[in-house]
């Protein structure tokens, strides 16, 4: 198995794996200490990171299944490197303005936003583009 495909597949799987773990965290630890509007947002948090999650996970399945061109594969690497970015800067920034209330916190996450959004579309050109 090539490097980058177990590099993506390992931090999907962990991802997902702390995915679960805060999505619990925030249920059973958070409920009730932090006001509903900072509850949704760490749900919201959890929600992406999954989905992103199983993204990066879907990419490393990619990488190993498709023998694509230098072009293909540079695309799907880009694309994962998007989802990393957004899920630090956009679940991460959810997470700790819902644990420490800062709003400045939340100018972050619409560059979070906008990583993801270009991971789907190089995502989308990786796949299309196959020569």
């Amino acid at each position: 198995m090539k490097k980058i495909t177990r590099f993506y597949l390992l931090l999907g799987v962990l991802f997902s794996l702390l995915s679960v773990v805060l999505g619990a965290f925030g249920a059973h630890a958070l409920k009730g200490l932090i006001s509903t509007d900072m509850m949704a947002a760490f749900d919201t948090a959890v929600q992406y990171q999954m989905f992103h999650a199983l993204a990066l996970i879907f990419l490393g399945l990619l990488l190993h299944l498709i023998s694509g061109t230098h072009l293909q594969i540079k695309w799907f690497k880009l694309a994962g490197n998007l989802f990393l970015i957004g899920l630090v800067l956009f679940c991460g920034s959810l997470y700790a303005l819902a644990i420490s209330g800062v709003k400045m916190l939340g100018v972050i996450t619409p560059l979070g936003g906008l990583a993801f959004i270009l991971g789907w579309l190089v995502l989308f050109f990786g796949l299309y583009h196959t020569d």
